[in-house]
């Protein structure tokens, strides 16, 4: 199945050049829908959520982000329960500057502060993480501008500090990095008319070996959005939004030995809104599971919150 989801995204980004954007488009002339989100905690099921693609309002921009996720997980293994909450918290600065038409460069780093409960206490990390790099290209749009095809290639680069004895754990993903280099691919397809606008984009991520030998396992994400544009009189646009995201996980692997018990899948319901006033724009999402199985049941999925404000540049 990683394979199946590798080659297609290899072809979409090769053949079908689209340019990577957001968990949302644009619904007016004024709207400019951007770049793919990545929120790559660790990079395996539980804690490498991503926020999805945002749309931005703002075609050239430099923002903050806060998202926040909540899992529950067997604090004892030998126990059927989840009773252990883990909260994963992130606040990331991004940019997107254009170089061409067509081409722009978007990069972002993030700050983490998680914490897990257990018996014994809370245990929190914080720090930086991984930093993210993507090249974001335009080919194709109808000439009625209804139709939009984008895709974007990417790294992450290792920033965040890799705990090889946090692997150990329930949620080897209570990290603040994959202490690897790992390499992005997204397809993003747009239509728009008149108030309303509606998105599908797939992103995957390949990760690699770390100094540790250990590996987190491959990452699919999917999404389906819809917008409708309320207000948009003058200098102010309001749109809320309301779809659908999913998540893949492949395997971890240590010394390249699969290890049992850590992939898995998600799937969210969202809605939220997007606003734009002159040159800032603000955005906001709640997420809840429809449907989780990650790493054997151990961990479940319970809910996630963003909210972004972006400055034109």
């Amino acid at each position: 199945m990683k394979k199946i989801f590798l080659t297609m995204s290899l072809a979409g980004c090769f053949f079908c050049q689209a340019k990577i954007m957001g968990d949302s488009v644009s619904v007016s002339k004024e709207l400019t829908s951007i770049i793919a989100d990545d929120c790559d905690a660790c990079g395996c099921a539980a804690g490498n959520g991503s926020s999805g693609f945002e749309s931005l309002l703002n075609p050239q921009f430099i923002g903050v982000k806060y998202f926040a996720q909540h899992y529950k997980a067997k604090e004892n293994l030998f126990v059927k329960d989840l009773t252990q909450d883990q909260y994963f918290n992130t606040v990331q600065i991004w940019a997107k500057v254009p170089v061409t038409e067509k081409l722009s460069i978007y990069a972002s780093l993030p700050f983490h502060f998680h914490e897990k409960q257990t018996l014994p206490g809370t245990i929190r990390i914080s720090g930086v993480g991984d930093a993210s790099l993507m090249g974001i290209y335009r080919l194709l749009t109808s000439d009625d501008r209804i139709h939009q095809l984008n895709g974007g290639i990417g790294i992450k680069i290792p920033l965040g500090k890799f705990n090889e004895k946090g692997i150990s754990g329930v949620n080897p993903s209570f990290q603040l990095g994959t202490g690897s280099w790992d390499y992005q691919m997204a397809l993003n397809y747009q239509f728009r008319k008149n108030r309303t606008a509606f998105l599908l984009n797939t992103d995957y991520t390949i990760k690699t070996q770390n100094r540790k030998y250990y590996r987190f396992g491959d990452q699919w994400n999917y999404a389906a959005t819809g917008f409708y544009q309320i207000s948009g009189a003058g200098k102010m646009i309001f749109s809320p939004k309301v779809g659908l995201q999913g998540e893949v996980y492949g395997r971890n692997r240590q010394f390249n030995e699969a290890l049992p018990d850590t992939a898995g899948n998600a799937l969210y319901g969202k809605v939220g809104f997007e606003t734009a006033y002159k040159r800032f724009s603000l955005g906001s999402e709640v997420m809840l599971p429809v449907y989780s199985h990650l790493t054997g049941g151990d961990i479940e999925a319970k809910s996630r919150f963003s909210i972004f404000l972006n400055v034109g540049i």
